[in-house]
């Protein structure tokens, strides 16, 4: 960090524009990348463009698009003149949109033409310009006759300070309580300089970014930390299911990947564990304790091919990685690594890279930061994780009310997470404050570890426990089209009268489902404690609603 003497974008992009020059950037998958000078000339005319359109330092602008090389270009165009910077996640409804510009009081979006449905619903009459991020074509705006120009140059000579307020990311998380976290150019650039401490990147490596830009994981680390080392970022153009996001990696052949656990955990149930299912012999060798790492190795060098055969850092964040497929990935010998973090910490506070991680910890904290279990338990150490450093919020948008409950006077930030150090020095996350069930004789009872073993029985898509009239209960939403296809396979009637028998068939499948549920529960009753056993269990039809890192919106089914 000593690097530059102001950690604000002015200085830090005109840095690695000249610095990196002649290096690519950012770019589509298997398309013409841009260079970083011709990025820094793009960034420039964009500020040209903001003057044009009378927005000036201080404005809020928000940024209602899918991932792209001028969601970047904006963005950094926005933080070299000290505008704010209001990213909004794609799958924000239009109701939530509307709450978002209104809180924030945006005087312009930048939106992506796939989303432009979404603005139209919203009521935009504060808005002053919209415009479409793909061409830069104005849509409205109360200036006339303006057009982007790439010769375009500004002329203005002003330059934010690192402590000026950098973004506003709202996000709904877990609590249905959307808040405007308010986040500083040093808390961002801080926070890229401690991840690239953790991992190195170098120039010239391939970033494949997958999460949306609008969340500050893949904000900070997935755009701002690449883009301050030389290395290049490729975009997808449509959203990455596998039949995309295959021949990409193969394309790109990435060093650097971001993802959640639910990505790769849905690889280890849909793809990885099927195909060592499919034979006998690997069946045999998977069940076999002492063989299945032997298995795991060589279903590990697939994926590791699968992925671009280059991969060095798989970062998974976001939620907590389920055991079981993290075992899978050190026994397949897959570079993965945990990080952990809030987006009011910029995000990053903790985590480790593929040659320090350790079963089921996070890893040390991040450098310039301070970490520390406040209050904890005598008997094990556990307790809420508090945070303190330049990389923690400012606070959250008009809400200073919520601003002081998380901030201690002697800035403190109250992460409402569980957790516990070990001898290293290494965090483990135990799970969130407010998810935590205390027992009728007050033991701690942790929902996401009896959600690991239910999501790991047959047919499972995903689930959650809550505690409901002082019962616990899960909540089980099972995979209806795969029970279905199992049952088609094994019976002939249904197949071929299937037009006669398709009331009774979906009566067959209910029955499946309501059989597997009685096993299930009791399949967990034998893996956890006593006071951990689950009173009942509640098949759910549809898929949780998501957050954008995928952790199931827990305050809509509690």
């Amino acid at each position: 960090m000593d690097k530059y003497d102001q950690l604000s974008f002015s200085t830090v992009i005109s840095d690695v524009v000249s610095r990196y020059a002649n290096h690519k950037a950012l770019g589509f998958v298997d398309e013409e990348q841009m260079t970083y000078a011709e990025m820094g000339k793009r960034i420039n005319a964009t500020k040209a463009f903001f003057q044009l359109l009378d927005i000036q330092k201080g404005d809020r602008v928000a940024i209602y698009s899918q991932n792209m090389p001028n969601w970047g270009i904006v963005y950094f165009a926005m933080q070299c003149m000290g505008i704010v910077a209001v990213p909004i996640l794609p799958d924000f409804n239009s109701h939530e949109l509307e709450n978002v510009l209104q809180h924030s009081e945006a005087k312009a979006v930048f939106v992506s033409k796939n989303l432009e449905s979404k603005l139209t619903e919203a009521k935009k009459n504060m808005l002053k310009a919209i415009i479409r991020i793909e061409n830069f074509e104005i849509l409205k705006s109360e200036k006339q006759n303006i057009v982007f120009d790439e010769n375009l140059q500004c002329n203005s000579s002003h330059k934010p300070k690192e402590n000026d307020l950098a973004v506003l990311i709202y996000t709904s998380g877990t609590t249905g309580d959307s808040k405007g976290v308010m986040l500083s150019q040093k808390n961002l650039i801080t926070n890229a300089i401690q991840a690239g401490n953790i991992q190195k990147i170098m120039e010239h490596e391939r970033f494949l970014s997958v999460l949306p830009l609008s969340h500050a994981y893949e904000n900070t680390i997935g755009l701002i930390l690449p883009i301050l080392k030389g290395a290049n970022v490729s975009y997808l153009r449509k959203p990455p299911t596998a039949s995309v996001l295959v021949p990409a990696m193969k394309k790109v052949k990435p060093h650097i990947m971001l993802t959640v656990p639910m990505i790769i955990e849905k690889v280890y149930k849909n793809n990885i564990i099927p195909q060592i299912q499919k034979k006998a012999f690997t069946r045999i060798l998977h069940n076999n304790k002492f063989t299945r790492k032997l298995i795991y190795r060589l279903a590990g060098k697939k994926l590791y091919k699968t992925f671009g055969g280059n991969l060095k850092f798989f970062g998974v964040g976001g939620a907590k990685l389920d055991p079981q497929v993290e075992q899978f990935l050190r026994d397949a010998k897959f570079p993965y690594a945990v990080g952990y973090g809030l987006t009011e910490t910029s995000p990053l506070l903790a985590g480790s890279n593929p040659k320090t991680s350790k079963f089921q910890t996070i890893g040390p904290k991040v450098i310039d930061c301070e970490l520390k279990i406040n209050n904890p338990n005598q008997a094990n150490g556990e307790g809420e994780i508090w945070a303190k450093g330049p990389n923690i919020m400012l606070g959250y948008y008009k809400n200073e009310t919520k601003t002081r409950e998380v901030l201690s006077e002697d800035g403190w930030f109250k992460t409402g997470d569980l957790g516990v150090f070990d001898k290293q020095g290494r965090l483990s996350h135990k799970g969130r404050l407010k998810n935590l069930i205390v027992g009728a004789n007050g033991e701690n009872i942790y929902p996401e570890d009896i959600e690991s073993i239910i999501n790991n029985f047959r047919h499972v898509v995903e689930s959650i426990v809550v505690e409901k009239k002082g019962k616990l209960v899960a909540l089980v939403h099972f995979n209806r089209e795969e029970l279905e296809l199992k049952l088609k396979e094994m019976t002939t009637e249904f197949t071929n009268k299937l037009d006669e028998k398709i009331e009774k068939f979906t009566q067959k499948v209910d029955e499946a489902i309501d059989e597997l549920a009685t096993e299930l529960q009791q399949h967990i009753n034998t893996r956890v404690n006593k006071f951990s056993r689950i009173q009942l269990l509640v098949v759910h039809s549809d898929p949780f609603q998501k957050t954008a890192t995928k952790k199931i919106k827990r305050y809509l089914y509690s």
